[in-house]
């Protein structure tokens, strides 16, 4: 078994992004930057994970439903404070100890492994990840002696014009050896401009023991980038979504267009399936093998099974079976389950239904909390009353039933196996199988009729 564990700073409030919700619970591919964190993590292999919060604590904590062991800091007095405030979780710990941060969501699991692999092999106390920052600003910057070690690192506001011009800088990720990391934090002090105890003092001090501090620079330094503003978001967000769709078009899926197709880092899709531009697959969603999907749609936590046809569709909380064909305009509800071969036509909505298999919903209906059997073909205009002002009842349409156009079922009501349903109807009363049900007023003419505009 791995000793790796981690401890995840996200205790901060993230004053630049100008929210309620904390830093880190703000989304990038399809869900918060610390379940990002926490993912990676686990694909390194630790076995545990503590995570700091601070501000908007509960908030965090919910977000996180029990993925992570939580420790508070009250106050935000630095990361090294926030380090410290896991020491009663892991004074036993005698193995390693990673640092992450809540805000880094671009992290891969291979680049934490790499990190790891290095920090064992090199056989040092601290290993640092490092990155060659185009622009280092903000960052606090590595500085090596001329042999290569790491000398310090010294944080921007603190560092001298000189230290400023260096590229390479602190990611902020650490790897340290536990008992050697909590013995240096006693040490650690708060004289700098900030007035926090700074993580990063601790390799002064072990190297004034006498300890090997070795350090890794990452090859991409996309990949350390953390999150402090709605730009940056933006930024991570673009990078997450263009790895998504590279790794989809390398595996067998079609995107028409990958700049203008968004799908979450969660998301499956089958080979051999179309994405046409402006489409959004997010959450949990599932895609088969063969569909085509798209354009300017949207499917969120939807399960869609193989050679689905899909476009101009919001599906969300629902599934959608094989063979089945969806669109133009038409939503599809939480709760409703498309069997295969259904055929859902322009401006449908359906919500909390069971559709069976073959069955027509052509054009321009409302069916609402339905259980509808195979083969049943729904007319123009038809709707299922389902809400009587206080509580929402079912309708039952057996297996090729037959729905006039215009046709209103006011539910509670079942419409048994191959029953007819006349156009114009108003069914208030069950009607039974292979009967025919009339409800609508006789037409009456009435002749020479005045017209009393004129």
């Amino acid at each position: 078994m791995s000793d790796l564990v981690t401890v995840i700073l996200a205790a901060g409030k993230g004053t630049r992004m100008k929210s309620v919700l904390p830093k880190v619970l703000h989304h990038v591919g399809g869900k918060p930057m610390v379940q990002h964190v926490l993912d990676a993590a686990r694909e390194a292999g630790a076995r545990r994970n503590i995570v700091v919060v601070g501000f908007g604590a509960e908030f965090v904590r919910s977000a996180i439903r029990g993925a992570a062991e939580i420790v508070v800091q009250e106050e935000q007095l630095g990361t090294g404070h926030a380090v410290r405030m896991a020491e009663p979780l892991l004074r036993d710990e005698r193995g390693t100890v990673m640092v992450l941060c809540g805000d880094t969501p671009l992290l891969t699991g291979a680049l934490l492994t790499r990190l790891y692999q290095a920090h064992k092999e090199a056989a040092a106390k601290a290993t640092v990840l490092t990155a060659i920052m185009p622009d280092a600003t903000g960052y606090g910057r590595v500085i090596r002696s001329a042999a290569g070690t790491v000398e310090k690192i010294v944080e921007e506001k603190d560092a001298t014009e000189a230290e400023r011009q260096e590229k390479e800088v602190n990611s902020g990720i650490y790897c340290f050896e536990a008992q050697d990391l909590f013995s240096a934090l006693a040490e650690v002090g708060c004289d700098n401009a900030q007035g926090e105890y700074y993580l990063p003092d601790i390799l002064a001090i072990l190297r004034q023991r006498g300890e090997k501090i070795w350090a890794l620079a990452a090859e991409n330094y996309e990949e350390t980038i953390g999150v402090n503003s709605r730009l940056q978001l933006a930024s991570a967000e673009k990078i997450l979504r263009h790895r998504k769709n590279l790794a989809l078009m390398e595996s067998g899926v079609t995107l028409m267009d990958p700049d203008t197709t968004f799908i979450d880092t969660d998301v499956s899709v089958g080979k051999d399936t179309v994405i046409y531009p402006f489409t959004w697959i997010e959450g949990a969603s599932l895609v088969g093998e063969g569909c085509v999907l798209g354009p300017s749609s949207r499917f969120s936590d939807t399960k869609i099974g193989h050679e689905v046809t899909a476009q101009f569709v919001y599906a969300h909380e629902c599934e959608i079976g094989d063979g089945t064909i969806v669109g133009p305009y038409v939503h599809l509800r939480p709760q409703t389950k498309l069997a295969a071969q259904v055929r859902v036509g322009n401006f449908v909505e359906v919500k909390n239904s069971f559709i069976g298999e073959g069955a027509k919903l052509p054009h321009l209906q409302y069916i609402g909390d339905c259980d509808m059997g195979s083969g049943v073909n729904m007319g123009c205009g038809t709707i299922t009353v389902n809400y009587d002002g206080k509580a929402k009842y079912r309708t039952i349409i057996g297996n090729d039933a037959f729905i006039g156009c215009n046709s209103n079922l006011v539910a509670p009501v079942t419409v048994g196996d191959g029953a007819y349903v006349a156009a114009g109807s108003t069914i208030t009363k069950d009607v039974p199988s292979k009967n025919l049900a009339v409800a609508r007023a006789r037409q009456k003419n009435i002749p020479d009729w005045p017209d009393k505009r004129q």
